[in-house]
């Protein structure tokens, strides 16, 4: 295998890209409209990493399409944060950063045919990506992925411990996938403030939100229809200063492909400590 290359983007590197995708059928502009209100929120993976002198830029433009912020024509926009590791050996260890992001973003580059890792990537409902500081590829691929519906699960959140929480699920998918499908969610957390003192970001003050501590497989089914009722619960160990308060869930649905097909967040309750 060819060794992996890496590569650390600034603005405008790049277009979006995208995997082989069905065309819309012939429903008139009114009608896809109408759909596309009915439809749940586009959800976008950012791979950074604070090692990255560009990555900065990458998380103001993620936590602007999280908060709505980029407003206009976009479609409402769920963010997961990946921080990957491999910026680790320029001077700064990114404390978020973890080898399991990336391995994900690996996966990504497979499926989507790609050269090269490279940081900041926004990965867009599994289908489209571009350099995370692009703001007209962005908002290009947002327009032109499909969506789909919200899952429509319920959950049920204990603490069986002071360091784990876990989490029940029921309810329906509300899409079709055909084939292997896997219910994943996250566990984010947002409001984190670094005084990086090394590396390319060296004198800065880093915020990042939407930071993934924690993805798990809810279940894994073979074909899924929108009303098909799931059920299944799972725990995640928590971190020395875990908070209610600026953490919260998001379920999607992904096949083998990593496309998305679904996608619900969670607010955890505040009482569960």
């Amino acid at each position: 295998m060819a060794p992996w290359l890496f590569a650390c983007f600034g603005r405008g590197r790049g277009r979006a890209t995208a995997s082989s995708e069905s065309p819309v059928g012939n429903a008139t502009a009114d009608l896809i409209v109408e759909e596309q209100r009915r439809m749940g929120p586009v959800l976008v993976e950012l791979f950074s990493s604070q090692g990255c002198g560009t990555s900065p830029e990458a998380e103001a433009v993620a936590t602007q399409l999280g908060r709505g912020g980029l407003g206009g024509d976009l479609p409402p926009v769920a963010v997961l944060g990946f921080h990957v590791e491999y910026w680790d050996y320029r001077g700064w260890k990114d404390p978020f950063g973890s080898s399991v992001w990336t391995v994900r973003q690996k996966a990504y580059v497979d499926a989507l045919h790609l050269d090269t890792l490279y940081t900041p990537q926004v990965v867009i409902n599994g289908r489209a990506q571009c350099v995370g500081t692009d703001l007209d590829a962005i908002s290009a691929a947002l327009r032109s992925v499909p969506r789909f519906p919200s899952p429509t699960m319920q959950a049920t959140f204990q603490k069986p411990a002071p360091d784990t929480l876990q989490v029940s699920f029921t309810g329906a998918s509300g899409s079709n996938v055909a084939g292997r499908a896997d219910v994943m969610v996250a566990l984010f957390e947002s409001g984190l403030v670094t005084d990086c003192d090394k590396g390319e970001n060296k004198g800065r003050v880093l915020t990042n939100n939407y930071v993934v501590r924690r993805l798990e497989k809810l279940v894994s089914v073979k074909g899924i229809s929108p009303k098909k009722n799931l059920s299944a619960s799972l725990q995640f160990t928590l971190w020395d200063g875990f908070n209610a308060a600026t953490c919260g869930l998001l379920l999607f649905v992904q096949n083998s492909s990593l496309h998305t097909f679904g996608v619900q967040q969670f607010q955890i309750p505040q009482d569960i400590l």
